[in-house]
């Protein structure tokens, strides 16, 4: 049974909540400081365990994610479903839960079992007003928690939490940043005709987002060029956007037509990504390199410069943004392309700005097409767009002009 609650004095909790509040923690890298935490808890409530479960994405899920004292509990990845066991009790109720006994009535995990733990306290943590997973502590004596323990494991979730999420978001931005580099070209490949130029940077406000470009040839001799925008950032949105991706590459070995292609990857996404959405532009050059089909699903048109002629945005015809409405069909345009006209996509981190209208940026955008290859035409773009700083946004431009010697 349990034992008698023994209390704790006023110099006691005081200097207990010190240990938690230490200032000195706050010079810790995100990693030690959650370990010293952990390590903290555990020894000022006198438990052998320290475990940090978070929510999965999906919010139904508790995954152990960090410990003191029980590792194996991450090592075996344990979940326990939300409202069930001890920690799902904490997470549905979103209050403190302390029991004292430990069986499979009580308990989801088997490794709380095994190492026999007698007693367990477990606190909701709490950021950004939402909760995002439970801090819960472990002994393998009978005992039981005071109210004075729980204030204490409390305010150390709360300085937890946030640790916690720093942590997650920088692994996220880590790996969102890795996964966006291992699947946009390091540089647009050799096509005979062609000169192709690219620029991709991150938004200084979101990081690493779902912004992506593509270039690659067709067994017709027909040549794709493709840029999106997946709705969104950070890991997910980068993911997502490593998908939408291969899936337009594969739809494009079956179709020339871009409408088409467009029209299979949104089936794609309404079936498996949802709630995703995108912008995407898909062109297909032919294999003379005469003439240009486009399709854009709520994308801004691109910058269109013809030898001695002004640059101006192509007069394309515009369509719905990929995964919002399947019912109305997808239409092209295509335009001629002669020897040394040029082709300019983007995304709307180029053009879109707090301060003005996009037609302002999208009229700056034109005003610096001019005569140039498609590397120095990038150069000269990213210096007149990005004049007053970086973008909040990410972005992606891409440059395509056949060069003036006339086709392959």
């Amino acid at each position: 049974m349990t034992a008698p609650d023994t209390g704790t004095t006023s110099g006691d909790q005081l200097r207990r909540i010190q240990q938690i509040t230490d200032t000195a923690l706050s010079r810790l890298g995100v990693e030690d400081l959650l370990a010293e935490l952990l390590v903290r808890a555990r020894e000022l409530l006198q438990a052998d365990t320290a475990t940090v479960m978070l929510l999965d994405p999906t919010g139904t899920e508790l995954v152990a994610t960090a410990a003191s004292g029980l590792e194996r509990e991450v090592h075996q990845g344990v979940r326990v479903p939300v409202g069930r066991g001890f920690a799902g009790s904490v997470a549905a109720r979103a209050e403190p839960v302390a029991i004292d006994r430990i069986d499979e009535t009580t308990v989801v995990s088997p490794v709380l079992i095994h190492e026999r733990i007698a007693a367990m306290l477990g606190v909701p943590m709490i950021s950004g007003g939402r909760l995002i997973g439970v801090l819960y502590v472990g002994a393998r004596s009978q005992r039981r928690f005071t109210p004075a323990d729980v204030e204490l494991l409390q305010l150390a979730a709360d300085r937890i939490a946030p640790a916690t999420q720093a942590r997650l978001q920088g692994l996220d931005r880590a790996t969102a940043y890795a996964l966006q580099r291992s699947l946009l070209p390091t540089r647009p490949p050799d096509i005979a005709g062609l000169e192709l130029a690219v620029r991709y940077v991150p938004g200084a406000d979101v990081g690493v987002g779902g912004d992506w470009y593509d270039v690659f040839e067709l067994p017709t001799g027909s040549i794709g060029v493709a840029v999106g925008d997946i709705a969104g950032n950070g890991l997910r949105a980068a993911v997502v956007m490593g998908r939408i991706r291969s899936a337009l590459r594969a739809y494009a070995l079956e179709t020339d037509d871009p409408a088409d292609v467009l029209t299979r990857l949104d089936s794609k996404i309404h079936r498996f990504e949802p709630g995703a959405m995108a912008t995407a532009i898909y062109a297909v050059i032919d294999p003379g390199l005469e003439t240009v089909a486009l399709s854009a699903a709520g994308h801004p048109p691109p910058v269109f410069a013809a030898p001695g002629a002004p640059a101006e945005l192509l007069p394309i015809r515009p369509n719905l943004p990929l995964g919002t409405d399947m019912s109305l069909p997808r239409h092209d345009t295509t335009v001629a392309l002669p020897p040394g006209g040029t082709l300019l996509f983007y995304t709307d981190g180029l053009v879109e700005r707090r301060a003005h209208s996009i037609n302002r940026g999208l009229d700056r955008l034109v005003a610096a097409v001019g005569p140039a290859n498609p590397d120095e035409l990038c150069t000269r773009v990213m210096a007149a767009m990005l004049q007053d700083g970086a973008a909040g946004d990410d972005i992606a431009l891409l440059a395509v002009r056949r060069t003036a010697d006339g086709p392959r």
